[in-house]
């Protein structure tokens, strides 16, 4: 495409691959469109091994990276040990947790050496932690670097500035999206509430024109995200005035993707209303497919959720067990295991290579470009 946007980070398409899964992020790269890696849950080591393996699988084709450094969370700034951390974590919580996975005939066992694993997010969300995370990304041939949640780190934006690489950050309003501006961001991304994971309340439909409107005349191109599973919806986005699109559900049910395979069957069987936001897995509102498990935390006697890094320490092991225990066969395990998900859910139907899905996408944007100009000439 003939745009600013794709003229500046050197890809074909401009359609955005968050992703977990380094074969997605390299198989959509190749495929002219541009894959980013999601790093939160990991640490400097594991980050460089992750990037090391993209840059022998894309070519020198570009890709991005994206991190979460939260302005808000839990005794930040604080010299808090990780035991102290974890004795923050209430013994009713876990409590709870361990209650719903024995009512479907899961044994939560010894959790408490997961808990601690968990800490790495922590880490990674403090400035400390930010920093030698940067260290590795920009240590390598990135095109993008993202920040998930809030205004990027100062750090982030002048090492962006320096090296070349474009910074962007996800918003959910358009007063964030003012701010993100104004901090220096050179890409923002729109992300409505149907979109899988953190998000906001104010749909994609909305939020995209709102966005292109407050930061008009800034020169800062906005990428729609948010229930976005096909070409069609791509094109009305940029009608609206967004230089592309941002997605992260549509690679999960890819052949590629990390997705645990039962989690995988559930999302390919879903409609959009089999999901629901809540701060039941990470403490922030994020959006996520409907399970036993997060019904149990919506209803009627379940804990309020504990703030950012609290709930995650609280969530994460009970859930990496029910993976386990569902890939094992374990049918209350298989009720429980939920991922986080849009609702654009409902239009993942089969399971395609992430490769597939960016041609797939280039086909319905043209096929819905074509509509709109026949009708134009008609």
């Amino acid at each position: 495409m003939n745009s600013n946007l794709c003229k500046r980070l050197g890809i074909e398409f401009p359609l955005f691959a968050f992703s977990h899964c380094r074969d997605v992020v390299a198989a959509v790269t190749n495929a002219g469109g541009m894959g980013v890696f999601g790093a939160a849950m990991m640490s400097p080591e594991e980050l460089e091994e992750e990037l090391t393996w993209i840059d022998a699988h894309v070519n020198g084709k570009p890709y991005g990276v994206d991190l979460i450094v939260p302005n808000k969370f839990e005794a930040k700034g604080e010299d808090i040990s990780d035991a102290q951390i974890l004795a923050m974590v209430p013994e009713d919580h876990k409590g709870f947790a361990n209650e719903v996975m024995q009512s479907h005939g899961v044994e939560p066992g010894d959790l408490e050496p997961v808990r601690a694993e968990q800490l790495v997010f922590r880490e990674n969300i403090s400035a400390a932690g930010a920093r030698r995370s940067l260290d590795v990304a920009f240590a390598h041939p990135i095109a993008l670097i993202a920040n998930a949640l809030g205004l990027p780190p100062q750090e982030m934006l002048e090492r962006g500035k320096a090296q070349g690489v474009a910074v962007g950050a996800l918003v959910g309003t358009a007063e964030h999206a003012r701010a993100q501006e104004a901090a220096g961001v050179d890409v923002i991304i729109a992300a409505g509430g149907e979109a899988g994971g953190h998000t906001g309340e104010v749909s994609t439909m909305v939020l995209v024109p709102e966005v292109v409107q407050a930061i008009a005349g800034s020169g800062v191109p906005v990428l729609a995200a948010g229930g976005i599973a096909t070409g069609a919806q791509m094109a009305a986005a940029m009608a609206m005035g967004a230089a592309g699109a941002w997605c992260g559900s549509v690679w999960l049910t890819t052949a590629e993707a990390e997705t645990n395979p039962v989690v995988k069957e559930k999302m390919l069987a879903a409609s959009s209303a089999d999901t629901v936001r809540s701060r039941s897995r990470t403490g922030k509102p994020s959006r996520q497919l409907v399970s036993s498990w997060t019904e149990a935390w919506e209803g009627k006697g379940a804990p309020k959720p504990l703030p950012m890094p609290l709930q995650t320490l609280v969530s994460e092991p009970a859930l990496q067990l029910i993976d386990q225990m569902s890939q094992k066969g374990h049918a209350g395990a298989q009720d429980l295991a939920t991922y986080w998900v849009g609702q654009g859910v409902g239009l993942m139907n089969q399971t395609m290579s992430a490769g597939g899905v960016v041609q797939a996408f280039k086909e319905d944007f043209l096929t819905a470009y074509e509509r709109l100009q026949s009708a134009l000439e008609g």
